[in-house]
């Protein structure tokens, strides 16, 4: 997952000095209105200072418990010479904590792979001390060898799974690290629809402010795919659950199939919002199933609500089966 965020021209031409000089031994960098921004440049703190008095005496003026940071080190004599740490504490701001670990990858590509000889994922203050630096050189001896693509996507995939707090009406636990807020009546839509009461239409979406999930005012039920269609957003993503009543081969069934839909669109609002739907579309759906009792027969993930079809999704619930044929002994020759 990419966030479509870019280096600034103030960024590359810091990054340019600290590879130029020796005297500097680091790199901050955060990201403000879209764009990769340096916050410092870090000196040596003496001339010939090994790297373990270097990070105790410059890092810790600089790393705060609740505010993620990039930060780029001179650690090697040879090259390449740098690491690249990406430093999100469990504390920072969810949303904060997802587009750091977003931007992760796009960071060392847009300053250059070639530069850095490793990447490291820190959550707390102590994983950038001395002894936390030997720590993750032993666990990375111990690992088989992976592709920076590799070791970036685990360590997102980990920052996704412990980017989950905020407040709501009601916290709907997962797991040890995970709580997503959900209104009241957007539960109570959800129960209805698993009670197979009320309507057969619950959307919901993300309120960005607050990560809560919050019911999507609807009319009436869609009685078709097309009318469905009609209510769910061209340009906002957005959970769908729909009781689609259909007849096939002579029978009828009523299941219920869940739609994720997220629009490309352009701006830096719907960048966030990208990122912010995937990352809650399985609480989503444990909530629904674990909570409110939803029985999902199908589930459809498509860009664009245009890429919906009414016989795409009777395909889906009734594939056909193509019938076996015997097998033929060929004939003999001559006959």
């Amino acid at each position: 997952m990419q966030s479509g965020i870019s280096a600034s021209q103030e960024l590359a031409s810091q990054f340019n000095t600290l590879l130029a000089s020796d005297a500097h031994f680091g790199l901050l960098i955060t990201i403000a209105s879209e764009q990769l921004q340096p916050l410092k440049l870090l000196t040596a703190s003496s001339a010939g200072g090994s790297f373990a008095d270097n990070v105790s005496a410059l890092l810790t003026p600089h790393v705060k418990p609740n505010e993620a940071l990039y930060i780029i080190l001179r650690r090697y004599t040879s090259s390449p010479a740098l690491v690249a740490v990406t430093f999100v504490p469990d504390t920072a701001p969810v949303r904060q904590k997802m587009l750091f670990a977003a931007t992760r990858l796009t960071l060392v590509r847009e300053l250059g792979s070639e530069h850095f000889r490793d990447t490291i994922f820190a959550t707390t203050p102590h994983e950038l001390s001395p002894a936390g630096f030997e720590k993750h050189d032993a666990h990375v001896a111990l690992d088989a060898p992976l592709t920076e693509e590799e070791k970036s996507l685990g360590e997102v995939k980990r920052a996704e799974q412990e980017a989950g707090s905020g407040t709501g009406s009601r916290d709907i636990r997962l797991s040890k690290n995970l709580a997503v807020p959900v209104d009241d009546d957007a539960m109570a839509a959800m129960k209805e629809l698993g009670d197979e009461c009320g309507s057969g239409l619950v959307m919901l979406k993300i309120n960005e402010s607050t990560q809560a999930i919050e019911l999507v005012p609807s009319s009436a039920t869609p009685s078709s795919i097309p009318e469905l269609l009609q209510a769910i957003s061209p340009t906002e993503p957005c959970f769908t659950f729909y009781r689609f009543a259909n007849t096939y081969g002579g029978g009828s069934s009523s299941p219920v199939l869940f739609f994720y839909t997220c629009p490309a669109t352009p701006g830096p609002k719907a960048i966030k919002k990208r990122m912010l739907y995937p990352l809650s579309k399985r609480a989503v759906l444990e909530i629904a199933e674990k909570e409110a009792g939803i029985k999902i027969e199908k589930k459809f993930e498509v860009e664009d609500p245009s890429e919906i079809t009414e016989a795409g999704v009777l395909e889906e619930l009734h594939p056909k089966v193509e019938a076996r044929k015997g097998f033929s002994r060929p004939k003999r020759p001559g006959r």
